[in-house]
């Protein structure tokens, strides 16, 4: 089990680490709000990891593999909201939001932190479908399934968490180099991402 266990993490990390749209926001929230404030973001996500994979070994990506219907509703719920987070980052002026500075300038709660990262998580049909296909690499079908999905998804949160921080502390590390409009460019980059993965979305096919 160690040995697969390690496989899976090398696995995890490249998928994790290749920008999606929770290291992007990771990205934005750092550069934006700093590390600490951004950590409700990643907890999202982390809670949306073991989400996905519950689903998954109850048999909700079995589904949406199988139903055109329950596939599209999500998948196009997700294409929207990326969209969204797209254009709202698109159009930001560059605001830095900092607690201590104007009141009107403070960043956003941590639970509108928490329910972005997670909703992008947990509304991508790509994720289940991912999971579906993946997990059952490195499940022993002779064994306990329970503890084997349990210990893969702590390891999947566990290495999803540490890339989410690195990439909020570059956002902290690439304002400090971009000055001023630091802030503005990392928006606008990570909304053009963020618009681009809703449309690669929007062409998903069940099949691909």
């Amino acid at each position: 089990m160690t040995q697969t266990l390690l496989i899976f993490a090398l696995v995890s990390l490249v998928g994790i680490a290749t920008p999606g749209p929770t290291v992007l926001l990771a990205l934005s929230n750092g550069s934006r709000y700093g590390v600490r404030a951004s950590l409700p973001g990643m907890a999202g996500a982390v809670v949306s990891d073991f989400v996905l994979i519950a689903a998954v070994a109850l048999g909700l990506g079995a589904l949406l593999a199988a139903s055109e219907f329950a596939f599209s509703v999500v998948k196009w719920v997700g294409v929207a909201y990326l969209a969204y987070l797209g254009v709202r980052m698109l159009m930001s002026t560059g605001t830095l939001a900092v607690p201590g500075d104007d009141p009107g300038a403070l960043p956003p709660s941590g639970r509108s932190i928490f329910m972005r990262s997670f909703f992008v998580a947990v509304s991508n049909p790509k994720g289940y479908l991912m999971f579906t296909a993946f997990l059952p690499q490195f499940i022993v079908p002779t064994e306990p399934q329970f503890a084997q999905y349990a210990t893969l998804a702590i390891t999947f949160a566990v290495i999803d968490f540490m890339v989410m921080l690195v990439y909020a502390v570059a956002g902290v590390q690439a304002l400090r180099v971009l000055k001023a409009n630091g802030v503005l460019w990392l928006d606008r980059c990570c909304g053009g991402v963020l618009l681009a993965l809703a449309g690669s979305l929007a062409l998903y096919r069940r099949n691909a």
